[in-house]
């Protein structure tokens, strides 16, 4: 992959998409005086004597207990041992070095009070392969992504266990293995390190990455569908949507008529159809994946902002000298954005699954039951349509909003949390679901198509078509079924579907 330079404050959605995909990502080396700064200035404020929280405090509840200047190492080591209680299966990979760069980005900012070979040290990490295994579970998005970070942190300290290349291994070994030493913290940089919303944003922008890829798919996978149940192209017609004015419905409708532009199968049936209208799976495409689409730029355009911010505490202005405590690391717009990018991925694979549905009953789409040429000896589509109705169930479970609840911690001290941690954690989940929907869509879709002996659909979704059949054949008879599934889910997930249809919607992240 590219090598990335965050320049902190200014990194474009793209750049982190890039990250979670595997690019390198360093910092512009222009950060560097801000980070030298910024540490400077801790030492000058604690030179002041007064007490300052995180600095020479204890913390949350325990912030009026005044620390010696003996112990403030000691301090740090202690609030990232004690804070490093996640549980739960580890965190992916892709998601934990997403979280680093994040992290890394913020503190180059100068406002964490962290040293440059703190800061190196981490940046060197993420250019090794260097991965903290990070339990997923503990961090109720507020004070911080607390339990994760730590986890982190104590990584960088020697103490847990990180991925290198796959491999497992004790944190002081690792780091070995890379030429590089564990860290031992200065005052405030445990706290630093440990204090923010970085664990969730990745999470929440690893849900919006993989909800861009499967909402291209079911675009294509909904007009294909369309075609196979000999439905209108007439809900698509502009001037029905130009009079609603909402962008995405406007665009989504656009590209329906640009898959399907020049199709035989539609031509087939233009004059003479019985038909007046088509079930709202068809129908209102535009409109639902529309306002996904609007809904998933909405929660772009708030990640975006989160991931070039510092939400830290206490935050450091050097030209000041002053250490500021505040409340930047409640994740409370994270946790609406997460929740905004579940009930769009909950959306695209309801609708999906009702086409499905649709697809394998005569009486709506015209088609042989469950898509087989012989009905009855053979299943075909049967179970495939209940498959999708399960996962979309499980979708719909998780989409309850996570922002809705708080649970006070810390003897009260912090008594309103966001939840956004397993709010943007589900979506990873609920993006697979949707993608499988999205697969089964395309071989229900596929198959439908197959019946139309004679007629073409568009070039485009012929192409689309002929991607799939190079490794999935018509159903001509039943078959073991999951195979069929598994490779069409591969081609939704990895972008092969929307590339294969040259379709790519602008600004979704």
């Amino acid at each position: 992959m590219t090598d990335l330079i965050l320049v902190p404050g200014a990194v474009s959605l793209a750049d982190w998409r890039a990250i979670y995909r595997g690019a390198v990502a360093t910092l512009d080396p222009a950060c560097a005086p801000r980070i030298a700064e910024s540490a400077a200035a801790v030492s000058r404020i604690l030179a002041k004597g007064a007490p300052v929280y995180g600095i020479n405090t204890g913390f949350g509840k325990l912030a009026s207990v005044r620390i010696g200047d003996d112990d403030l190492a000691t301090l740090q080591r202690n609030i990232v041992l004690s804070h490093a209680a996640g549980t739960g299966e580890p965190s992916p990979v892709a998601v934990v070095r997403l979280m680093m760069a994040l992290k890394l980005a913020s503190l180059a900012q100068g406002a964490s009070g962290v040293r440059p070979e703190t800061v190196a040290l981490l940046e060197a990490m993420l250019v090794r392969g260097l991965t903290p295994v990070i339990p997923a579970q503990g961090s109720v998005g507020a004070s911080g992504d607390l339990a994760p970070l730590a986890h982190m942190a104590a990584a960088m300290i020697g103490v847990g266990e990180i991925d290198l290349a796959g491999e497992r291994l004790p944190a002081t070994e690792a780091l070995s293995r890379a030429g590089l030493a564990p860290l031992e913290l200065a005052a405030k940089e445990g706290l630093a390190l440990l204090n923010g919303t970085q664990f969730s944003t990745a999470n929440a922008l690893a849900g919006l990455f993989e909800a861009e890829t499967l909402f291209t798919a079911a675009l294509v996978t909904g007009a294909l569908s369309t075609e196979a149940a000999k439905g209108s192209d007439t809900p698509f017609d502009p001037r029905i949507h130009e009079l609603r004015r909402h962008r995405g419905q406007i665009e989504v409708a656009a590209a329906l008529r640009s898959l399907m532009a020049g199709s035989a199968i539609r031509a087939s049936h233009l004059e003479g159809d019985a038909r007046v209208q088509d079930p709202y799976c068809l129908r209102c495409q535009p409109q639902v994946m529309g306002a996904a689409l609007d809904l998933l730029r909405q929660a772009a355009t708030t990640l975006e902002i989160e991931a070039n911010g510092v939400s830290d505490n206490p935050l450091i202005f050097p030209d000041a000298d002053e250490a500021l405590s505040g409340g930047n690391f409640h994740a409370e717009p994270v946790a609406f954005a997460a929740d905004m990018i579940a009930l769009a991925l909950c959306e695209i694979g309801s609708i999906a699954e009702r086409r499905i549905a649709m697809l394998v009953d005569p009486a709506l789409s015209g088609l042989p039951a469950f898509l087989t040429p012989q009905p009855g000896l053979n299943s075909g589509f049967m179970i495939p349509q209940v498959t999708a109705a399960a996962l979309v169930s499980e979708n719909k479970q998780r989409a309850y909003p996570a922002s809705v609840d708080s649970i006070p911690t810390s003897a009260n001290q912090e008594d309103h949390v966001s939840m956004a941690a397993h709010g943007a954690r589900r979506l990873l989940a609920m993006a697979e679901n949707a993608s499988a929907v999205i697969g089964i869509e395309l071989l229900a879709a596929t198959q439908g198509c197959d019946f139309h002996a004679g007629l073409t659909s568009s070039k485009t979704l012929e192409t689309v078509r002929a991607l799939l059949r190079e490794q999935v054949p018509t159903l001509d008879h039943d078959r073991h079924f999951h195979p069929d599934i598994e490779a069409a889910n591969a081609l939704v997930r990895s972008g092969a579907v929307a590339e294969a249809a040259g379709l790519a919607l602008p600004g979704i992240a």
